[in-house]
């Protein structure tokens, strides 16, 4: 087995997950490719979409607390814009 650098832990130069990211997308491309050559590849129409983001959300709602954070991020968020731009508009008066 190869390392990488003394310095990192022990990885490994083999496999798909050490290869940078464009390499990772090159080689993903050719599979998916061949995959729909094939008849083998499943592609999600809007009705099956849906369905499966409704289930996503309902299992990601259910964790109350992370709902919360989520709000609250998202209130935090409007509050700084609305900051910026009331201090943009007085600034240009």
């Amino acid at each position: 087995m190869t390392l990488q650098n003394s310095a990192e832990r022990n990885k490994s130069n083999r496999g798909f997950a050490s290869m940078d990211a464009g390499k990772q997308r090159e080689i993903a491309s050719k599979g998916g490719k061949a995959a729909h050559r094939q008849g083998r590849a499943h592609e999600f129409t809007a009705d099956e979409a849906r369905v499966a983001g409704r289930k996503g959300g309902e299992v990601v709602s259910r964790d109350r607390g992370h709902m919360a954070v989520i709000g609250r991020a998202g209130g935090q968020a409007r509050g700084r814009n609305r900051a910026q731009q009331d201090a943009a508009s007085n600034a240009a008066e």
